[in-house]
């Protein structure tokens, strides 16, 4: 009885250290992780000479599916990857910058989708001399399409003022902010086999910069068609430069023009109010547990 005794005191003493302890978990490099992606950003073989300008773009729409109403979508989940979202016509292209982030992710498995494609937007944006952008860790993938949202959610570049103010209320931005998320416009081009429209918007399409307010003012414009796919859009004196219907609105809508002519007049303004809005676009829909 007392050996019986002894044995349990013994047991009770050593079963901690014969129990197998759970795997360690790091969190994720993020040094490291925003190295590979500026390594990413510096391929020169597409478009202009860099991938920035549509890895910004992933960012942006994976957080643009936002709905304030239903506190539904954004970018936690990642849920481009599932359909219906990886088919919605705003997202054609998109598996270009995916696909260029990918191997990282294979790399360092402990960050997840969600946190990797909204990083590589802030780092894009940074990487192409804009502001510094305020990002947090802590989105989660799903691992299916249960929560995925539906399409027809992104802005539509060939729609008026009503839809632009539509679309960026329910994410939850007044008209202020929404001339500034689109001034992300200065950087990138229309593709006419992804959207059908072709062209750039400004001539330093990898600069971060106000010139897309400034061309917008400046130029002289006359509306167009793409002669391969048929749609509409504004062309410059020598046709180099183009605009959206979309594009053109702000200028039309008197307070939408209001902050396009400010921010013309004052990068560091455009750049400050840029920096809060996007900040405030990542966070969107994001549920965080704390301890």
């Amino acid at each position: 009885m007392i050996r019986s005794y002894i044995r349990n005191i013994i047991l009770a003493i050593l079963s901690p250290l014969l129990t197998t302890p759970p795997p360690l978990i790091l969190p994720p490099p993020y040094e490291k992780i925003i190295q590979e992606i500026t390594t990413v950003l510096s391929i020169n073989n597409y478009d202009d000479g860099s991938l920035a300008p549509i890895i910004l773009r992933l960012a942006w729409h994976c957080c643009a599916t936002y709905d304030m109403t239903t506190n539904t979508g954004g970018s936690n989940g990642a849920t481009m990857r599932f359909v219906p979202e990886i088919t919605d016509e705003g997202n054609y292209g998109l598996d270009i910058a995916r696909a260029a982030l990918e191997p990282i992710k294979q790399r360092y498995p402990a960050i997840s989708y969600a946190d990797l494609w909204t990083l590589a937007g802030k780092v894009a944006i940074e990487y192409m001399g804009g502001p510094t952008i305020i990002w947090k860790s802590g989105r989660v993938d799903y691992t299916n399409d249960r929560c995925t949202p539906s399409n027809g959610l992104l802005p539509f570049a060939d729609k008026d003022a009503n839809h632009i103010r539509k679309t960026f209320t329910r994410l939850g931005y007044n008209d202020q902010q929404t001339v500034a998320l689109i001034g992300a416009h200065g950087v990138g081009r229309c593709h006419k086999r992804f959207s059908g429209w072709e062209g750039k918007w400004t001539r330093t399409p990898k600069t971060f910069s106000n010139q897309f307010y400034v061309v917008l003012l400046n130029e002289t414009w006359s509306q167009g068609e793409v002669p391969e796919t048929g749609k509409t859009q504004y062309f410059n004196a020598d046709k180099s430069l183009i605009m959206l219907n979309t594009d053109m609105e702000l200028i039309r809508d008197k307070s939408y023009l209001h902050w396009v002519e400010i921010y013309a007049k004052d990068e560091p303004k455009f750049f400050h109010d840029f920096s809060s809005a996007f900040a405030k676009l990542l966070e969107l829909g994001i549920k965080r547990e704390t301890l």
